[in-house]
């Protein structure tokens, strides 16, 4: 049985049920799994591995509920730069039509890298596209060759151009296969046991690009065997027209129509819900990925973050594609999401005939961490991660105080961690594993992946 001990922390942040932080703390692992968590001085003395943490706030490990790995490959192209998200589609997928097992394996080892050395633990990826060969296992074989904890969800695009969806028709898959290889994918790898390292959930790419009988026949297949379901809803406003135009409903009420409504599902973005959909959502369960980059990057809208959470909804964070943020910090996304929550206070939560209070209902820093955390790890149903107490995994990072960003900032350190500028993770732990150590992934050569991830997105992105 291997042990950790980790001690001497500045201050280490529990989000336990009484929200304890620490001073001079520090938890004891066994196994993976976390034991005690105190003050040093009450902590065993000796481990196997001991971090010393002086100088260091440790906060349980961020939680990544939306993601598209393989665009780190597509940042800053100069023809998406400038689009909304239907012209930003259409203008990539031919180049993203071009993936291959290779891109598909490199490109997860790097945006898994970036949350790494953001503090991210668990990574939730989407990836809905599969041509030249590509499978969801390139993935899961990157995934497990870098260390985080990963929940993998098999999309899908089935309604092409020619038959009234957004993506070429060469972008799509038949629907038998999609839940055959669904189905394949579930019994091979999803592992529904406390700690699991890896899960598998069904992810329909959006209303836009599959068929309702691909959605209510993921439904089922996924609710047999007890895995999660995803999808990207209420985006924009451009989504809204086209679900009223081709299925007589606006998305959450289409949703319901196909089966999609319950505690197993979560939709990234849900910028564009009204009250009675927000309420929908918390009396049937579902989670939202709120994905704030992203939505300010192609203009889609400001998420209604605090009603979301005032309605009892479970709402984590997701970067969202590397090139729809162009970046993979879970870290900036947490600090993002705190920020457009106070500027969008005004347009959501006006207060009779004037405007809230300075100071009514703003997001708080903490309240941030917590929606990285133990937000997420609600959204993709978990109650293993996103604390740090005994029975909980032993998931963390921890970020060191005397970096230049913090400088006079150290009255509050753990409010200093959004507030500030995001710093690189010192250390990143996950299931006892030191997956990034002073500054350093533990577990791939960082340059050697980058010069082969670089010169693949070179030569998808090369004229043809």
């Amino acid at each position: 049985m291997s042990t950790l001990l980790v001690r001497n922390a500045t201050v280490l942040v529990t989000h336990d049920a009484k929200r304890r932080e620490i001073a001079n703390g520090g938890l004891f692992a066994r196994d993976g799994i976390i034991t005690q968590v105190g003050p040093s001085a009450e902590l065993p003395t000796e481990a196997d591995e001991v971090l010393d943490l002086s100088g260091h706030v440790v906060l349980p490990g961020l939680v990544n509920t939306h993601h598209h790995l393989y665009q780190t490959l597509t940042r800053a192209v100069p023809a998406a730069q400038d689009a909304d998200l239907f012209h930003w589609l259409v203008t990539l997928y031919p180049i993203w039509a071009r993936l291959t097992p290779d891109a598909v394996r490199v490109s997860t080892l790097t945006g898994l890298a970036e949350l790494a050395l953001s503090g991210c633990t668990t990574a939730s990826d989407h990836l809905y596209i599969f041509p030249n060969g590509c499978r969801l296992d390139d993935e899961i074989e990157s995934a497990r060759e870098i260390g985080l904890r990963f929940h993998a969800t098999r999309g899908s695009m089935s309604l092409g151009e020619s038959h009234g969806g957004l993506p070429p028709d060469r972008c799509v898959e038949n629907e038998p296969f999609i839940l055959r290889d669904s189905q394949r994918l579930i019994e091979q790898y999803h592992d529904p046991r406390p700690g699991a390292l890896l899960r598998i959930a069904l992810a329909p790419c959006s209303p836009f690009s599959v068929t309702g009988d691909l959605m209510r026949e993921s439904a089922r297949l996924a609710r047999a065997h007890g895995v999660g379901l995803h999808t990207h809803l209420a985006e924009t406003l451009d989504e809204e027209q086209f679900c009223l135009a081709r299925f007589g409903h606006k998305p959450v009420a289409y949703m319901e129509s196909v089966e999609w409504l319950g505690n197993e599902v979560w939709f990234a973005h849900s910028v564009h819900v009204d009250d009675a959909e927000i309420a929908t959502y918390a009396r049937c369960g579902c989670g939202v990925a709120h994905c704030p980059t992203s939505n300010m990057r192609l203009a889609s809208g400001i998420a209604p973050l605090q009603k979301l959470r005032a309605a009892g909804v479970k709402v984590g964070l997701g970067v969202d594609g590397s090139a729809s943020n162009d970046g993979s910090s879970l870290l900036a996304e947490a600090r993002q999401a705190l920020l457009l929550a106070r500027l969008g206070l005004v347009e959501h939560q006006r207060w009779g005939q004037g405007v809230a209070p300075s100071g009514a209902a703003q997001l708080t820093a903490r309240q941030a961490l917590e929606i990285a955390t133990l937000g997420g790890a609600s959204v993709l149903g978990r109650d293993d991660i996103g604390a740090l107490a005994p029975g909980m995994c032993a998931d963390f990072f921890a970020l060191d105080l005397s970096h230049v960003t913090y400088a006079g900032a150290l009255h509050d350190p753990v409010a200093a961690v959004l507030f500030c500028s995001p710093t690189p993770a010192a250390y990143t732990v996950v299931h006892g594993r030191t997956i990034v150590r002073q500054g350093r992934l533990t577990t791939i050569d960082l340059p050697v992946v980058l010069e082969r991830h670089n010169r693949i997105a070179r030569a998808m992105i090369a004229p043809r």
